[in-house]
C-alpha cells in the first residue's frame, strides 16, 4: 500500500510538465476574428523564448473562405531582414511554408468556414518536413536540410511583414479566424498530433509560442472573442 501511495503521488507531481489544453470536452479560449481586407489589422504575439530553431511543429485551428482566390498569409516570422518562416495559403489552393527562401508545397483538403486544425512539422536534421490536416499526415517532402531558423523576429498573424512590422499587403491579408496556435521546438509525434486535433490527450506544454500564456498585441480591426476550442 505505501508503494501504491508513493507512486500516486509521484505521478501527480508530474502533471504540471503537461499541458491541459488537449483535455476532451474544450476549453473557453480566445480567437481572433480578422473581418475583412486590410492593410493595417494584424496580432503581434510575443513568443515564450526565441526562435533559434532546428525543429519545429506548429499548429494552428483556422477558418476562411478565401481559399483559392488569392494568396493569403497564415502565420508569419520576420528577422530585420528575412522571412524566417511563412505559412501560405497559396492562390492556387495549396498550402505552403518558407524558411528564408523557396517553399515548400502540400495539396491537402481545402480548408473553409469550418474550423481546420493545421499542423506543421519540420526537422533540420533529416530535412523532412510535413503538413496535417486534422490529425491526418501529408506525404513528406525534403526541405531546407541542414537549416536553422534564426532568432530575434516578430511573430504576426494576419498580415506578412515585409519590412520589420511593416509593408503590408491588403491583397495577402488573413480574413477569418485564428485560434489555438502553439509551437514546439521539437518535431512531435503523429500520436500527439492527433490527440491535439481531438483535444483527447495531454502533450507536453508548448514552449516556443503558448497560446494560453503568450502575450498579444491587437492593431486595427481584429476583434478578440471567446470561444470553446
Amino acid at each position: 500500500m505505501c508503494k501504491m501511495l508513493m507512486l500516486a503521488v509521484f505521478l501527480l507531481c508530474l502533471l504540471p510538465m503537461t499541458s491541459g489544453f488537449g483535455n476532451a470536452g474544450g476549453h473557453l479560449d480566445k480567437v481572433f476574428l480578422f473581418p475583412k481586407q486590410t492593410n493595417d489589422s494584424f496580432v503581434k504575439i510575443t513568443p515564450v523564448k526565441p526562435l533559434r530553431l532546428t525543429a519545429f511543429t506548429l499548429c494552428m485551428r483556422v477558418a476562411t473562405e478565401q481559399q483559392g482566390k488569392r494568396e493569403v498569409i497564415l502565420f508569419a516570422y520576420r528577422t530585420p531582414y528575412f522571412d524566417e518562416l511563412n505559412v501560405w495559403i497559396e492562390s492556387d489552393g495549396r498550402i505552403s511554408f518558407y524558411l528564408s527562401g523557396d517553399g515548400v508545397y502540400f495539396n491537402l483538403p481545402p480548408l473553409s468556414t469550418f474550423r481546420t486544425h493545421l499542423c506543421f512539422t519540420w526537422s533540420s536534421s533529416t530535412g523532412l518536413a510535413a503538413a496535417w490536416v486534422n490529425g491526418q499526415r501529408s506525404i513528406y517532402r525534403i526541405y531546407k536540410k541542414g537549416h536553422t531558423i534564426r532568432p530575434n523576429g516578430i511573430v504576426v498573424l494576419g498580415q506578412d511583414p515585409d519590412s520589420f512590422l511593416g509593408d503590408f499587403d491588403a491583397e495577402q491579408s488573413f480574413v477569418g479566424e485564428i485560434t489555438d496556435v502553439n509551437m514546439w521546438d521539437e518535431v512531435l509525434t503523429a500520436k500527439d498530433i492527433k490527440g491535439l486535433y481531438s483535444h483527447n490527450t495531454l502533450v507536453y506544454m508548448p514552449n516556443v509560442i503558448h497560446w494560453r500564456r503568450a502575450e498579444f498585441d491587437k492593431y486595427g480591426i481584429v476583434e478578440e472573442v471567446k470561444d470553446y476550442i
